[in-house]
């Protein structure tokens, strides 16, 4: 078998990619010029390719391994990899003291600087920066009413329609009074705990509490942790390849180095995992089914290009222009 060459590695651009991988029990190498998992039975070793050019995030689970020389095809191939507990969760890269949100990403000091500048000339300004988020908001409310409300696939189809429709009306409002991003982040908590219990009753899963992550055997939290963790490995992508760092987050922590990934995840958290989670659990799916359905959905709603297209909504300032076109006109 041939080695890939290295110029065809980044054919596939990262928002058209279709693969998030989660592993166990096996170690990733490279065989034959190929990255790959080798799983191991008690008569024989199997060895499975990873289309590494056409994956975004690889989460490396309980029992496994990872050879520098499948690292070093990862980063050329730009692949974020993350080492994690069963299950998806929690993360353990392993990278940072802060468990949750670390990343092994591949190192390149070539990666576009255009939207980190603009992302600057912002960042700084609390009352943008505040904007901003609101901006991320909308974005995420907007997804939630696109994916839930449509007319045909649509994730909970016995949805009470009106109830969220209206929820999602008076959030918006919400979000453009906020004063503070303290206020921001307790209007978006007030809202996704609406959407759980609209999703409980549209599953028929019955009674529902988030709990806190990671301490739940409640099984509509378990696969909310799960979902939300490859949620996480997208946004992490997103991120990297706009060249953000981690740390200029808009609402969450700011002395947290992955908190801008918490941001980006939210965008589809409330409208494709949560959905998922609870139509799961209903139907008494293990992590292995979940974490496949959730993945497709993930695919099939364009997650990552919608995360993509956002930041750079967010960071690209509208030009002279559209300045001039947004503006009020006299009457």
């Amino acid at each position: 078998m041939q080695p890939i060459d290295s110029g065809s590695l980044k054919a596939v651009i990262h928002s058209k990619r279709a693969n998030l991988y989660y592993l166990e029990h096996c170690r990733v190498l490279v065989q034959g010029g190929r990255v790959a998992y080798l799983t191991e039975s008690d008569k024989e070793s199997l060895y499975w390719n990873i289309p590494i050019a056409n994956t975004t995030c690889l989460l490396l689970g309980t029992g496994t391994s990872l050879t520098q020389a499948a690292m070093r095809e990862l980063t050329r191939a730009g692949v974020m990899v993350g080492f994690c507990g069963g299950d998806g969760t929690p993360l353990l890269a392993g990278t940072e003291r802060d468990p949750e949100v670390s990343w092994l990403s591949p190192q390149s000091e070539y990666r576009p600087t255009e939207y980190l500048q603009a992302w600057l000339s912002f960042w700084f300004d609390e009352d943008k920066r505040l904007a901003a988020a609101k901006q991320l908001q909308r974005a995420r409310l907007g997804l939630v009413e696109r994916l839930w409300l449509r007319k045909r696939d649509a994730p909970l189809p016995d949805l009470a329609a009106d109830s969220l429709a209206t929820l999602l009306q008076r959030t918006a409002l919400a979000v453009d009074g906020a004063q503070s991003v303290a206020h921001l982040l307790t209007t978006e908590a007030q809202c996704s705990k609406q959407l759980y219990a609209l999703a409980a009753k549209a599953s028929g899963y019955g009674a529902f509490t988030r709990a806190e992550r990671n301490k739940s055997v409640d099984p509509a939290n378990r696969f909310l942790d799960h979902g939300n963790y490859l949620a996480y490995g997208l946004a992490a992508t997103a991120t990297w390849v706009l060249g953000l760092p981690h740390g200029l987050a808009l609402m969450h922590g700011k002395t947290r180095r992955g908190a801008l990934v918490f941001d980006v995840a939210d965008l589809v958290k409330d409208a494709v995992v949560l959905p998922q989670a609870f139509r799961a659990a209903a139907e008494g799916q293990n992590e292995r089914q979940f974490r496949e359905a959730c993945v497709a959905a993930l695919v099939q709603t364009e997650s990552l290009d919608f995360m993509l297209d956002t930041i750079k909504a967010v960071a690209r300032p509208p030009a002279p222009d559209e300045s001039a076109a947004l503006a009020p006109q006299p009457a």
